[in-house]
């Protein structure tokens, strides 16, 4: 905690004595710094204060992101110093040594790292958020299992056999021995580290497997002992409330943790018996990760209006398709936050309410008391409600009353399970809903995808044969100059090429000429022709739109996407 900082703010007249004293005790109590302190405070933004500390020192600021960090110049500061002094070795030239700090005033920062490294040091300024973000990033960033199980003694734990009759106490002892504790943190946190989507926990006849989803695709991360298995789930089902002596039915729960830096993680828990145990899968659910600006969602500029001038109508429906996992839901909820006034009234019917928003009733559906999207949905409409969200499609019922509410002045947004935003059409009326009702309720169909982005680290010219571009679509004077790229895999991606995902959009609005198609008992495949012709854009096109563009790979646009 330097008082140099302190006493800067207050000679420049950003802070006055009081608040000095405010932030003081603040950084005291947290054991942080003064410079953390105010900007929590709220006396001053982080962006006003590195500038003025970069005008007092004469030191440049710099953004670690645009900097290749490598891992060996990282190590040559521990990593408790690192945290400690609040600072990050960048790089290496000759003697040299660039370091990021927060607070170049903190001399025996300095000194400290001068002696263990031996190097002289180059002070360049970073933001304490941007430090703190690369410090979790490089120092225990790979969780070593190999170690984790070294230290586990298998004797220690409880083995219970696959009969159906269990000791409930040796079960219990056994989920809150050290290890099996040690290890299911060290699987949750190492996900929240990979920015993995979901964790699958597998058993098979001899084996026991530990995969998580990164950027859509599943990769296998470690096989615990097998004779951990019963362990392990168990302890998930404890920290979820689940019964663990229930291992006949499905069962849902969730897990809530508190991450030291103060970002709270949900985890959706679902535990389905399969034939040798327990299959578990977890939804990591981050809501400091969800993108409600539609703009940044991946639309182009023509697809976003489009979507706009369909959620800004008072009323009809929005139906939003693709496959479990494609985004779907992130999508609607940057709807909602669009639409989210104080002068409307917003309910949701959700099967599971993932994240919690501000100013919109949500309601989980249980059907085992009878509460599905059907008898919400008639709930909602004694509720004097404007929006309505129905998380999904999946009955007649449903349908029905869905579209019965859109036709009587009410905006109802939903979901379906179809390939495309034609085919929805034809997936409405096969459930039985009449083509007048579906022709003149829908406003807009939207289906989606989400491909792979290639690493920004390791990104590289790849040649790919014009025939080859021509063949998926891209026209062949295109083809000629479309410039290819690839990912050549670095640490930064764990060597798959890829970081992050983009969403490829096919918005499809119900026009005049699209309402006669559906009456006149068009097939998907017409629609979609019309559609075209008319300026829509399909899954294809977007996905190629973002390959000319150098985002995504040719294998990830024919992965996720069909010929139109």
């Amino acid at each position: 905690m330097s008082s140099h900082v302190g006493e800067l703010l207050v000679q420049n007249g950003l802070i006055d004595k009081a608040q000095l004293e405010q932030a003081v005790q603040l950084a005291k109590s947290n054991g942080g710094l003064i410079n953390s302190a105010v900007v929590k405070l709220g006396y001053i933004e982080e962006a006003e204060l590195v500038a003025l500390l970069s005008r007092q020192y004469g030191l440049p600021v710099v953004q670690l992101d645009e900097y290749q960090i490598e891992p060996r110049v990282v190590s040559l500061v521990p990593q408790a110093l690192a945290i400690k002094h609040h600072l990050l070795p960048l790089e290496l030239n000759g003697t040299t040594l660039t370091t990021a700090m927060v607070d170049p005033s903190n001399i025996t920062a300095l000194n400290d790292i001068k002696f263990i490294t031996g190097y002289d040091i180059r002070v360049v300024l970073a933001a304490e958020a941007d430090i703190k973000k690369h410090i979790e990033k490089f120092y225990d960033s790979d969780i070593s299992y190999d170690n984790l199980f070294r230290g586990m003694d298998e004797d220690d734990v409880e083995i219970l056999s696959n009969a159906e009759e269990v000791d409930l106490n040796a079960l219990e002892k056994a989920t809150e021995d050290a290890p099996v504790v040690k290890l299911v943190n060290a699987i949750l946190t190492d996900a929240i580290k990979k920015g993995a989507s979901d964790i699958h926990l597998e058993p098979y006849e001899k084996t026991f497997r530990v995969r998580f989803r990164i950027d859509g695709v599943l990769y296998e991360i470690m096989k615990p002992p097998y004779k951990l298995k019963n362990a392990i789930i168990s302890r998930i089902k404890i920290m979820a409330d689940l019964d663990i002596a229930e291992r006949r039915l499905p069962q849902d729960g969730r897990i809530k943790l508190k991450l030291g830096n103060r970002r709270e993680m949900d985890f959706r828990v679902s535990v389905l018996p399969s034939l040798f145990g327990e299959k578990v899968v977890l939804r990591l659910l981050d809501k400091s990760t969800l993108q409600t600006d539609m703009t940044k969602l991946g639309f182009d500029e023509q697809q976003l209006q489009v979507f706009k001038e369909a959620i800004d109508k008072p009323f009809g429906m929005v139906l939003v398709t693709g496959p479990t996992g494609s985004g779907k839901t992130t999508t609607l909820y940057s709807a909602l936050s669009e639409l989210n006034k104080a002068t409307v009234n917003i309910s949701t019917a959700e099967d599971p309410v993932e994240f919690n928003l501000f100013g919109i009733n949500q309601v989980q559906m249980h059907d085992d008391i009878g509460l599905n999207f059907a008898a919400a949905l008639r709930s909602f409409l004694r509720q004097d409600p404007d929006i309505i969200m129905v998380g999904e499609i999946r009955d007649y019922e449903t349908a029905e009353i869905a579209i019965k509410a859109s036709l009587t002045g009410h905006l109802v947004l939903s979901t379906l399970h179809t390939n495309d935003a034609p085919s929805t059409i034809n997936r409405l009326l096969n459930m039985g809903i009449e083509p007048f009702l579906v022709s003149s309720s829908i406003n807009i169909i939207v289906a989606q995808r989400l491909a792979r982005r290639i690493c920004e680290n390791c990104r590289e010219p790849v040649d790919i044969s014009p025939d080859v571009l021509v063949s998926v679509g891209i026209s062949a004077a295109e083809a000629k100059h479309v410039r290819t790229y690839h990912g050549m895999g670095c640490q930064k991606c764990s060597s798959t090429g890829y970081k992050g995902r983009i969403a490829l959009y096919e918005a499809m609005p119900m026009t005049e000429e699209l309402r006669e198609f559906v009456l006149n008992g068009a097939s998907s495949a017409e629609i979609k022709r019309e559609a075209i012709r008319q300026g829509m854009k399909t899954l294809r096109m977007s996905g190629l739109a973002y390959l000319k563009a150098g985002v995504t790979t040719l294998e990830e646009v024919l992965r996720v996407t069909a010929t139109d």
